[in-house]
Formats: C-alpha cells, sequence, structure tokens
C-alpha cells in the first residue's frame, strides 16, 4: 500500500513538472518580441513586363516520306526519345519491291555494258586489220558509251531506292519528348501525313511582344528576367534577343529569351511574363514575407511605438527582387512591419503586444 501511495506521488510530481515547463515554454514564447521591418523608399530597376510564351527551340514534326501501313508505334505523348531511336515502322513491302527492281535493273545495265564494251574491242581489232569500216568503229563506240550512261543511270535509281527503302524506319532527329502523336497503329501512311511532334526539353526559350517605344532601352540591356507564375519562379535569361521585324497590325516586336538548361516544370505553351529593367525607380518597398492574406484582400500587422498591433489592408504592387513587394495605398514610410504575420496574429489576440 506504501509503494502504491508513493508511486502515485511521484507520478502527480511528474505530471506537475512537466506542465511547469510547458506553461513556462509558452510564457517564453509568449515573451518573445516580434521581428519588424521599416517601411520605406528604396530605388530599384524600374521594370517594363510584356507577356510571353514559352517555345521549345528544337521542335519538330516527323512526317512519313512513303507509303504503307503503319506496323509500329514505338512511343507515346510524353515519352523520352533518344536519338536516333525508331519511333515509327511503316510496312516496307512496297518500297522493297521497287529495291529489287532496282537492282535488277543495275544488273541488267551491266550486262549490257559488259557487252558494249566487248563489242567495241571486237570492232576496233576488226578495224586495224581492215575488216569493218570506220562508221561500224563509231557506232560501237556509240553503243559502249549508251551503255555506260545506262548503267550509271541503273545505279543511280538503286541509291534512290535504297533510300526509299529507309525511310519505313522513322528515327528521332534529336532527343526529345513526344508532345503530339498524329497516327495510330495500322493506319495508312502517306508521304507528308504527320506521325510525331517532338521537341527538346533541355533548350527553351520565352517569347514576346514589345512596343517599338521601349525598345531603344531594352536594346541596351545584357539579359532580363522571365516569371513563370504557374510555377511561381522568376529565373534570369542567359541571352536576349531582339527579332529584326515588326507586326504591321500591332506594330508590336518580338525578342527572344533564352532560358537556362534544367528547369523543372518548363513545357511549350506555357504563359510566361517577361521583365525588362528600362530604368531607375523609387518605390515604397516591405519584405513579402510581412504581407498576410485574408481570402482575396493583402495586409500586414502595423506595430506602433507603443507596441500595439493593428491589420492595416494594403494594395499591392509588382514583386522587387523576389523577397520584397512594391506597396501602392495602405502603409506610410517609417512604419514599421511584423515580419511574421501569424506570430503578429498570436500577439494580437494577447492583448496587442
Amino acid at each position: 500500500m506504501v509503494a502504491m501511495i508513493s508511486r502515485h506521488g511521484f507520478l502527480l510530481h511528474a505530471a506537475a513538472l512537466s506542465a511547469l515547463l510547458f506553461a513556462h515554454s509558452l510564457y517564453a514564447a509568449e515573451a518573445a518580441p516580434l521581428q519588424t521591418a521599416t517601411v520605406q523608399y528604396r530605388e530599384v530597376d524600374r521594370t517594363y513586363a510584356a507577356e510571353g510564351v514559352v517555345e521549345a527551340v528544337k521542335q519538330s514534326t516527323v512526317a512519313a516520306q512513303i507509303s504503307g501501313r503503319v506496323v509500329a508505334v514505338n512511343f507515346d505523348v510524353g515519352d523520352r526519345v533518344k536519338k536516333g531511336q525508331v519511333i515509327v515502322r511503316i510496312d516496307p513491302t512496297e518500297v522493297n519491291q521497287s529495291y529489287a527492281a532496282s537492282r535488277a535493273q543495275v544488273a541488267q545495265a551491266d550486262a549490257t555494258l559488259r557487252n558494249a564494251k566487248a563489242q567495241f574491242e571486237r570492232t576496233q581489232r576488226l578495224v586495224e586489220q581492215k575488216f569493218v569500216s570506220a562508221a561500224a568503229l563509231d557506232k560501237a563506240q556509240a553503243d559502249y558509251q549508251a551503255a555506260k550512261a545506262q548503267l550509271a543511270a541503273a545505279e543511280a535509281g538503286g541509291g534512290q531506292a535504297a533510300a526509299t527503302r529507309g525511310y519505313a524506319t522513322v528515327t528521332a532527329p534529336y532527343g526529345g519528348v513526344v508532345s503530339a502523336r498524329h497516327v495510330e497503329l495500322g493506319e495508312m501512311a502517306v508521304p507528308g501525313k504527320p506521325l510525331m511532334t517532338g521537341f527538346d526539353p533541355g533548350e527553351l526559350r520565352v517569347t514576346a511582344s514589345l512596343p517599338q517605344d521601349q525598345l531603344d532601352a531594352v536594346r541596351k540591356l545584357v539579359s532580363a528576367s522571365v516569371e513563370f507564375p504557374a510555377l511561381n519562379k522568376r529565373i534570369q535569361a542567359s541571352k536576349l534577343a531582339i527579332l529584326p521585324a515588326a507586326d504591321s497590325h500591332t506594330h508590336t516586336t518580338q525578342v527572344r529569351l533564352d532560358l537556362p538548361r534544367g528547369v523543372e516544370g518548363l513545357y511549350p505553351g506555357m504563359f510566361a511574363r517577361a521583365h525588362f529593367a528600362v530604368g531607375r525607380v523609387k518605390k515604397l518597398l516591405i519584405p513579402a514575407s510581412a504581407v498576410a492574406k485574408r481570402s482575396e484582400v493583402a495586409g500586414a500587422y502595423v506595430v506602433a511605438e507603443s507596441g500595439e498591433i493593428r491589420f492595416r489592408q494594403v494594395r499591392l504592387g509588382e514583386a522587387a527582387g523576389g523577397e520584397e513587394v512594391e506597396v501602392l495605398a495602405g502603409l506610410a514610410p517609417g512604419e514599421k512591419l511584423a515580419l511574421d504575420p501569424v506570430a503578429a496574429l498570436a500577439a494580437l489576440k494577447r492583448g496587442g503586444k
């Protein structure tokens, strides 16, 4: 009985100690001061934003070059293909017959040439012995030259037939990803019929249209940044090029921005926004981490000198450098903001300090 009472008292003591430690840690967390940042004007790049689209530097559609039934489709949309891999096979029966016919023509022309050469040599000897006239020699020589020409034509046709036979096996011109499949197994392929479309994901770029009044400022830039809202990313372009042509309807000029290799999640057709730094301007900036979102309302927790905390609705502008954002309305220079909106809300519920 004494042992049971002692054990019960130990458990009560341990529980009380745990509660005391938890209360102490909670008090320490509550007593921790909020980290703040001061709203201030700073000089940043003045950017011009233009909407664009992601393009593949290497994108092509492979088409059939012969007629025949499709007997194999080895890849589908989304599959990765290496350079030289067979993507589609076409029944080679017809081209094989054409190739065999061309080889037979080559053999026939070769036999004709041998016969014409022998006849020409015999005629030469007979002319030397004055058994035949010079006219016979001229005819034998002409027949010999014609046979040589026929053999050359037959061999050229044989080479063309061999190349045509190779068109039955359609291979990837470069490594990439299949983006569209235009043919099904068993369909009839004809010359010019699209088979598959693919692109190289390692070489991508963004094409945007700029008005002519911004071209002079953009020409002085070495590079620009590209924003991808769907991925919540902003990437520095590796190269900037202005195309030497303008659209006659919109009077805009296309600008190409090459992207670095290895950016995950990008594919042709995606929406992008190009940002060009065309000057310098002063903006009222706050840290992006201080912005609190409540449904569609953006705001920040303002910390007064007395420690009083108030939630203030703000109207935001463009992001500046990825870590700061412009404030268009709702805040004044010199005000202090809580860097952690969650901690500021907890402090506000405890009494505003």
